[in-house]
């Protein structure tokens, strides 16, 4: 268990268009750097909770955004709700991660508005033909016995980037990594990014 410092989360939704994008805004005390997460599903049961909870007790405001309730848009709709809760909190350029296709979403939206991509974080990765910003670092952590999105897929595109693309890898952790191994998930990030 986790007792870090105490932080402000607020859970909204956010409603352009007619769309009802939930999210999380992990608020950390001070005006510490801004993490942007991308779950591969909604928000339900916080996927990536509890890391971001970790991370915004380091300082580290955590703006988590889920999925439309029917969880059925597309990868450019998802790269665009992001995008457009990104500026209803006020969040500009930072770096921008995702949990398997949330990840997905990350890259996709990096390639799209590079003026939003100090840097991408990866965790868990699809074995998919998206694009990531040109010139942004990128941070891969996965779990040595996941057997949906496999170490091998962060591998390639790790080889695909080789100057600019580095991974971590969560001893024993499957593909839910975030969730049962929140503490290492975090504090490597923290670690890697030197937020501390």
């Amino acid at each position: 268990r986790y007792d870090g410092p105490v932080t402000t989360e607020n859970n909204s939704i956010f409603e352009p268009d007619g769309r009802a994008i939930p999210y999380v805004d992990e608020m950390s005390e001070g005006d510490g750097p801004v993490l942007v997460l991308i779950p591969g599903r909604g928000l339900e049961g916080g996927a990536l909770g509890s890391v971001a909870h970790i991370l915004a007790g380091e300082g580290i405001r955590v703006l988590r955004i889920g999925n439309r309730a029917a969880d059925d848009a597309t990868l450019d709709e998802r790269v665009q709700d992001a995008s457009d809760v990104m500026d209803h909190v006020g969040i500009g350029a930072t770096w921008i991660g995702g949990h398997g296709v949330g990840g997905t979403v990350a890259r996709a939206l990096s390639a799209k508005r590079t003026d939003r991509a100090l840097g991408v974080l990866l965790l868990g990765v699809e074995d998919v033909d998206v694009p990531i910003a040109p010139s942004v670092p990128i941070l891969i952590i996965q779990g040595s016995a996941d057997d949906v999105m496999p170490p091998a897929n962060g591998e390639k595109l790790r080889d695909s980037a080789k100057e600019r693309a580095s991974v971590v890898t969560i001893e024993g952790g499957g593909h839910l990594f975030p969730v049962s191994d929140p503490v290492d998930t975090a504090f490597a990030i923290e670690d890697y990014l030197a937020w501390d």
